[in-house]
């Protein structure tokens, strides 16, 4: 929020390049990407003009893949149902709750990303092989293209990843119901099938005595993106064939001017993703927290395509200004992104992510616990981090329940007493963001 708010535009200067070869037009990108010193870009840009021809000083083919995704645990089925699924990450864990109880997929409150060997994962595949969607690729799998599960680093010992145990035809399911079985359902065959497999190149060129280069992508096999669509993996148009050493005068070079733009909105996926690398919250409570701020007005949620391109800092409603993270600067004027951003590869489009916008009253609230000098700030997340390591430590026995439960008491009591004798500090912020007084 703050950032975006007082984020200030910088104008940078590129040079592009571009050679037709073969009746394929290459793009070459700048090894320095931009400068925002015009003059110096400008004397770099004369002498490539002047050294009139490029030369082709890296020329490399490689076999190249793309990770299979890891087995489905709570966080990554809030995040990816959030980004994908048209639905906020509480109702993703609500459907599949409903899905479970009903005995179609397993239970879905799991921090394992890892299958245990003894699991019988053919015969979970066998169910699937009814299904007209993804039935081929599950009978191809049983086939011969079985691929063991990758391993990831997690394992709570309580349940396994979450995967579908039954068959359920999509006419027996709610549409709600329907899109998160579906997605349980084809990321477990993604993990069981392999990597997709792809030859990558990369060509490098000397212009004058600037560096710019290309790169090429050919997708061979597709592999698990056949029956997992979340993930997005194309091949690029086939680059002509360079030779080492080769000597040629570039069809285009022009300098560009673009301006720095500011960083976008929060996620639900990216605020998700920010706890679960804070230690806020468990993967069984993540989704009521971010639930509980939009439930006391802090936020507010509104899709991406409702983005505005323009800030009036005299504005402090609850669409006046445009949260974020990135950029540089903090608080002050800084340089963001080098272009607008209207899409990312692999998400969601803009009409349907979700990204939260802070209201009046949690701006107040943020910048009145700031205020106070407090350290660690409430408006942080360190004191519910260490509530969370604390509750971690009973599980393991290395403390007790009640040590953590009087610990939390004087740690919040003393809080709360430092917050009510400075009360007029929040009041104040109150009054300035909410109500729009400054006195």
């Amino acid at each position: 929020y703050f950032r975006v708010k007082n984020f200030v535009p910088e104008t940078f200067w590129s040079i592009k390049v571009m050679h037709q070869q073969d009746d394929v037009d290459v793009k070459f990108t700048w090894r320095r990407n931009h400068l925002f010193d015009r003059m110096a870009v400008v004397i770099l840009y004369e002498r490539c003009l002047v050294a009139k021809t490029a030369k082709v000083v890296k020329m490399q083919k490689k076999p190249t893949r793309k990770w299979k995704p890891l087995p489905l645990t709570t966080v990554e089925l809030q995040k990816m149902g959030s980004r994908y699924l048209r639905m906020d990450s509480q109702r993703v864990m609500k459907i599949a709750e409903d899905l479970y109880t009903k005995g179609w997929i397993s239970y879905p409150r799991t921090e394992t990303d890892q299958f245990d060997k003894g699991m019988d994962l053919r015969a979970l595949v066998s169910k699937q092989t009814p299904s007209q969607p993804w039935g081929a690729f599950a009978s191809n799998l049983l086939a011969g293209a079985f691929n063991a599960p990758r391993a990831g680093r997690n394992n709570d010992k309580a349940h396994p990843p979450i995967h579908p145990v039954s068959f359920v035809a999509p006419t027996a399911l709610t549409d709600e119901e329907r899109r998160v079985y579906e997605f349980v359902v084809r990321r477990f065959l993604a993990c069981c099938s392999e990597d997709a497999q792809g030859e990558s190149t990369t060509v490098e060129i000397l212009y004058g005595a600037e560096t710019f280069h290309t790169h090429g992508l050919i997708v061979l096999a597709r592999n698990y993106l056949d029956v997992y669509p979340y993930d997005k993996w194309e091949s690029s148009q086939q680059l002509p064939a360079f030779q080492m050493g080769e000597v040629f005068v570039p069809t285009e070079a022009k300098m560009t001017e673009g301006q720095t733009s500011p960083p976008g909105y929060l996620t639900e996926p990216e605020l998700i993703g920010l706890m679960d690398a804070n230690g806020i919250g468990t993967d069984a409570t993540m989704a009521e927290h971010i639930a509980k701020i939009k439930e006391r007005s802090y936020v507010e949620t509104r899709s991406r395509s409702g983005r505005v391109n323009a800030i009036d800092d005299a504005d402090t409603s609850n669409a006046a200004a445009r949260g974020g993270r990135g950029g540089r600067g903090g608080r002050g004027r800084g340089r963001g992104a080098s272009t607008a951003t209207t899409g990312r590869p692999g998400t969601a489009s803009n009409s349907t992510m979700q990204e939260f916008i802070p209201t009046t009253l949690g701006v107040a609230l943020v910048e009145g616990y700031d205020a106070l000098g407090f350290e660690p700030s409430l408006s942080k997340p360190f004191l519910r981090k260490e509530m969370e390591r604390a509750m971690k430590a009973i599980c393991a026995g290395t403390t007790t329940r009640r040590e953590v439960v009087q610990q939390s008491l004087e740690q919040y009591r003393e809080v709360f007493v430092r917050t009510t004798v400075r009360i007029e500090v929040l009041k104040a912020s109150f009054r300035k963001y909410v109500l729009g007084q400054n006195g």
